[in-house]
């Protein structure tokens, strides 16, 4: 190892660069590594990508750092005088730029590294087995110190073999990527979230107009008024009606005529239905072509005329405000009553 520099003045200083590393260079016949096999691509080199050094930065304390160990690998030196170098230039290396892993961190880092099976993680031990720079793993004793970003950096001021330079701009050059890239993914997470927040407020909108819609809606409602002109929300809420029975439908109208066949069509399956009107000849002609075809609707003759009409749906009775055919053409009304479907068609008779 090449001396120091004797003291200028009465400041001793040292000068790191003076001290220049114990090198293993994987060509050099002096090396304690192993040479690559017979297959290897390229005897005697060692292949190392961009990946490979990637896969040895470590996240520990919510930071991107690396292993001493890890370091003098790549650097081609033994761990021992890498940390030797650096605390001749402790100064350098405050607690941002290096610290000393905690036994708990120790091991949960020998762990990590013990169960993987990544392709990188075989990368990293062929290379250990090319460069005998490091000890095995179990036999360390001494907890190891790890390196962020500013300390691999700084590590370039105190190493001064071409090897380690070269090594720590390659380092250096991941670290600016891998940055880049998790700058970029925050920024995709924002434009996510924003697509999100924007699709969270167009839903609310969305079922804010629903609910409007709903309230303006018509509704089985126990009474309902139907505006002059109203036809269509007259004919759907009566619809409606037609489609809620389970057992039974009775029409009580004195004037019907296909577009009540048409309505009672929208019943259900095995509910049936009675009309009580007057006779009429068209719409007897009508209602046998409509029971040669569809479900039956059963026609019962009135022994009178009668004021009101009503449909039964179960058991509930209806009062109608006007003829079915006839509802929302003038200002009419449907409510909904207490007494008993039967009380209603005895009083038919």
């Amino acid at each position: 190892m090449a001396k120091k520099k004797k003291k200028v003045g009465d400041n001793p200083e040292v000068v790191s660069n003076c001290d220049h590393l114990e090198e293993v260079d994987a060509n050099s016949s002096q090396s304690k590594a192993a040479k690559p096999s017979g297959d290897h691509p390229e005897k005697g080199k060692i292949s190392l990508s961009q990946h490979d050094i990637e896969s040895l930065i470590r996240t520990i304390r919510g930071q991107k750092v690396m292993v001493d160990f890890d370091l003098a690998m790549l650097y081609g030196v033994k761990n021992k005088r890498l940390n030797e170098q650096v605390k001749r230039n402790i100064k350098r290396f405050p607690d941002d730029f290096m610290f000393q892993l905690t036994k708990e961190e120790w091991d949960f880092l020998k762990s990590q590294i013990a169960t993987a099976k990544t392709p990188e993680d075989e990368a990293i031990a062929l290379l250990r087995s090319q460069i005998a720079t490091t000890k095995d793993l179990s036999k360390i004793r001494t907890l190891p110190y790890v390196f962020t970003r500013n300390g691999i950096g700084m590590l370039s001021s105190v190493l001064g073999s071409d090897t380690a330079v070269e090594m720590n701009i390659r380092i250096m050059r991941v670290f600016t990527t891998a940055h880049q890239i998790m700058e970029n993914n925050a920024i995709l997470f924002k434009k996510v979230l924003h697509l999100e927040q924007h699709q969270i407020e167009t839903d609310e909108k969305i079922d804010h107009l629903i609910a409007k819609m709903d309230e303006n809606s018509l509704k089985l409602l126990p009474e309902h008024i139907f505006q002059t002109g109203c036809v269509w929300d007259a004919w759907t809420y009566v619809s409606d009606l037609v489609r809620s029975a389970k057992n039974r439908i009775v029409l009580i109208d004195n004037f019907v005529d296909d577009r009540v066949l048409s309505l009672l069509d929208k019943r259900a399956d095995g509910v049936s239905a009675t009309i009580y009107s007057r006779y009429y000849e068209q719409f007897q002609t009508d209602l046998k072509k409509h029971n040669e075809q569809c479900p039956i609707v059963d026609f019962v003759q009135l022994p009178h005329r009668n004021h009101d009409r009503f449909l039964i749906i179960d058991d509930e009775v209806y009062l109608l405000g006007a003829s079915v055919k006839d509802m929302g053409a003038g200002l009419c009304a449907v409510t909904k009553l207490q007494t008993l479907p039967e009380v209603i068609i005895q009083m038919l008779r």
